[in-house]
C-alpha cells in the first residue's frame, strides 16, 4: 500500500504520521502549511487541495488515501464549502484520474448530532447534522457512495467521535475514540478486504456508548479502550446542560 494522508498537520494528523510510518507505510503527507517530514521514509506535497495540480501531485502512484484534510469546526458556510466540498471533489477526481483504490474519509458524529442523547442509534439511522460542518460530512459520505456506485473507488467513511488522548468531559464517556483505537480503525479501514462503500462509527468501546458499531467489527475493528475508566475523574465535571449528540455545536445558534 502506497497511502496519501491530507490535512497530516492536523490534530489527528500530527497523532498519525509517526504510527503509520512506523509501521513501514510509505507514506505521502499532504497539508496546506508546511510540515517537515517525521521519517525519511516519509515525504510531503504542500498545497491546496483545490488546485488539480496539487492533488495531482499528491495521488501519483498512491494507492489509498486517508483524507483528514477540512475544516473541522463549524465556520461559515463559504469557508465549509471550499474546504470541505470543492477540495474533497478536486481529491476524488484526482483520486479517479490516478486510480486509486480506496479512500477513508474523516467524517463525524456531527452528522448525527441532533438525536437525542441516550438514544440508540445504527447506521442505517437517518441523518440530522447539528450544523453547517455536520452538514458538509453529509456531503462527504455521499460524494464517497457516488465515487464507489459510478467509478469503482473502494470507501471507509469513519463518523469520528472524540478523538483525544484521553475523555475529559460527560460527553466523551459516549463518545471518545482513543489514539490507539484511532490508529487501529483507520489500519482495518485501510486494508481489510472490502468492495463496496460504507460508514462506520469512529469510537472507543464504550460502556456507555450511543452507537452500534456492527458495521466496523466487520472490518475486524476489535477496540481496547473504554472511557470508563476515566470516569471517576470526570463525574464532577458539569456537561453544560447539552441533551443532544452533538454537544456544542447542537446547543450552538
Amino acid at each position: 500500500m502506497s497511502l496519501v494522508l491530507t490535512g497530516a498537520g492536523g490534530q489527528l494528523g500530527v497523532v498519525l504520521r509517526p504510527r503509520l510510518v512506523a509501521r513501514g507505510i510509505p507514506l505521502r503527507a499532504v497539508d496546506i502549511a508546511p510540515i517537515t517530514p517525521v521519517d525519511p521514509r516519509e515525504t510531503t506535497v504542500i498545497g491546496d487541495l483545490r488546485d488539480p495540480a496539487i492533488v495531482d501531485q499528491a495521488l501519483h502512484g498512491a494507492t489509498a488515501v486517508l483524507h483528514l484534510a477540512g475544516t473541522s469546526v463549524e465556520r461559515p458556510l463559504p469557508e465549509i464549502i471550499e474546504n470541505n466540498l470543492v477540495a474533497l471533489h478536486a481529491l476524488y477526481e484526482g483520486a479517479r484520474r490516478h486510480n486509486v483504490q480506496r479512500i477513508v474519509f474523516a467524517s463525524s458524529n456531527h452528522t448525527i448530532g441532533m438525536y437525542q442523547v441516550g438514544h440508540r442509534l445504527g447506521l442505517s439511522d437517518p441523518y440530522r447534522p447539528d450544523g453547517l460542518y455536520g452538514l458538509s460530512k453529509l456531503w462527504g459520505e455521499g460524494m464517497g457512495r457516488l465515487y464507489w456506485d459510478k467509478y469503482g473507488i473502494e470507501g471507509v467513511a469513519l463518523r469520528i467521535g472524540s478523538a483525544l488522548p484521553r475523555p475529559t468531559e460527560a460527553r466523551h464517556l459516549s463518545t471518545w475514540l482513543g489514539h490507539e483505537d484511532l490508529e487501529h480503525l483507520v489500519m482495518q479501514s485501510l486494508t481489510a478486504p472490502i468492495s463496496d462503500y460504507r460508514p462506520v462509527w469512529g469510537v472507543s468501546a464504550n460502556t456507555r456508548s450511543w452507537w452500534n458499531n456492527a458495521e466496523a467489527a466487520e472490518l475486524g475493528y476489535r477496540p481496547t479502550q473504554n472511557a470508563e475508566d476515566f470516569a471517576t475523574e470526570i463525574a464532577d465535571v458539569p456537561d453544560a446542560g447539552w441533551d443532544c449528540q452533538g454537544g456544542a455545536f447542537a446547543a450552538a445558534r
